[in-house]
């Protein structure tokens, strides 16, 4: 998630103004700040203790989320009017093209905010009306990202094994957040056939992420075996890896939560029952992942890793697993997953407050949205003086 990744030319002249040239860099994967504060929010909301924190508090962080989707949302207008060229790039840049599905992301988890959060300041029927816009768009546009993500890797990008990342998984996430998020516009919905082909609209979301975020795991995996550890940069997308893990635990709990009164009796046992017993190994695998990556993030970090927008990696895919631990101790009634769930969203909370605070860091600087700078020029003949560091 970095701008920097982008390996275009340096910018030239931009004869729209200063405020079109400031967002010429400004790339899809800054959707990633809206998801991970987004999360912060229905993420605490969903802790099984959430009684004891105001609840205001959670609300703050999902109208601020929309306050930064909103944002962006104007920001990236302003940069596809203006620097088409480099949108253009974005496409067809393999480090790039895949944060696209973050905009799908950011779209859903607003507008599920505006549910469980933000109807408390707007209003229930504004609410609804808000999620129901963003969920039907974010929908739509993670099912092209799924689409179009893959294509362009196998039709465009050159790319190769050794140069599987954890971003791969980006394009294919998105439809796992609309199974995770639909369920909750399942009640205001008529009852009958509208409520239970929402809800088996989901399932099937479900089952398309799936199998597709099983396809790319196995390459990443094998990269970080056969080709060793990630750049120092991209190190934090090992994160990722969690999301799809989470969000499909998340999104098998809410299924059967909203499953009552809304599917055949059967049916609704079952998913009930599927809710516990995928639930369970995949939380499991989540918490191996954790650890693992987190072990490569210590490495990197002794290695000299600084800040950069890919540390927004930490935090959405850890807001899924508080969600998928809090349904899990919901459908068990275990305290273990109500300890584990506020121990996981700590975690959230220390990771948005680190990536928060390097972003405005950044900003204030320049640095997070200044051009790619160009390689230095090799020293000349004879000269006794030359110059190291990695090239933003």
């Amino acid at each position: 998630m970095v701008a920097s990744m982008v390996t275009a030319a340096p910018s030239p002249a931009v004869p729209h103004g200063v405020r079109a040239a400031r967002v010429r860099h400004l790339g899809p994967n800054w959707y990633a700040s809206v998801m991970g504060t987004a999360a912060v929010g229905t993420a605490g909301a969903a802790l099984p203790v959430s009684d004891g924190v105001p609840r205001g508090l959670f609300t703050a962080f999902w109208a601020l989320s929309f306050l930064l989707l909103v944002t962006l949302v104007a920001a990236r207008a302003r940069h596809w009017a203006h620097h088409r060229d480099q949108a253009r790039d974005h496409l067809l840049d393999p480090a790039m093209a895949p944060f696209y599905g973050c905009v799908s992301m950011a779209l859903l988890v607003v507008g599920a905010g505006a549910l469980t959060l933000g109807r408390d300041w707007i209003g229930q029927w504004a609410a609804v009306a808000v999620d129901t816009v963003l969920f039907t768009a974010g929908t739509a546009v993670g099912l092209a990202a799924a689409v179009v993500g893959p294509y362009l890797m196998a039709v465009h990008h050159r790319v190769e094994a050794a140069q599987a990342t954890p971003v791969w998984l980006l394009p294919l996430v998105p439809p796992m957040v609309s199974a995770a998020c639909g369920p909750l516009l399942v009640p205001h919905l008529p009852p009958g056939q509208a409520r239970e082909t929402l809800l088996l609209a989901c399932l099937a979301l479900f089952g398309l992420s799936l199998l597709a975020a099983l396809l790319m795991l196995p390459l990443v995996f094998a990269r970080l075996l056969t080709a060793g550890p990630l750049p120092l940069t991209l190190t934090p997308t090992l994160f990722l890896v969690l999301g799809p893990l989470g969000q499909s635990a998340t999104a098998v709990g809410l299924i059967a939560d909203a499953a009552h009164g809304v599917v055949p009796a059967a049916y609704e046992r079952g998913l009930g029952v599927l809710a516990v017993l995928y639930g369970v190994p995949v939380t499991g695998f989540a918490l191996l992942w954790l650890a693992f990556s987190s072990a490569h993030v210590v490495r990197a970090r002794r290695q000299g890793m600084g800040f950069a927008m890919t540390w927004w990696a930490f935090t959405f895919p850890l807001g899924t697993c508080v969600t998928g631990t809090a349904a899990l101790a919901r459908h068990t009634r275990l305290a273990c997953y109500d300890a584990l769930a506020v121990g996981l969203y700590a975690l959230l909370v220390v990771a948005w407050g680190a990536a928060a605070r390097g972003t405005v860091r950044g900003l204030l600087s320049g640095a997070l949205l200044a051009g790619p700078r160009p390689a230095p020029a090799a020293p000349r003949p004879g000269s006794d003086r030359t110059r190291s560091g990695a090239v933003r």
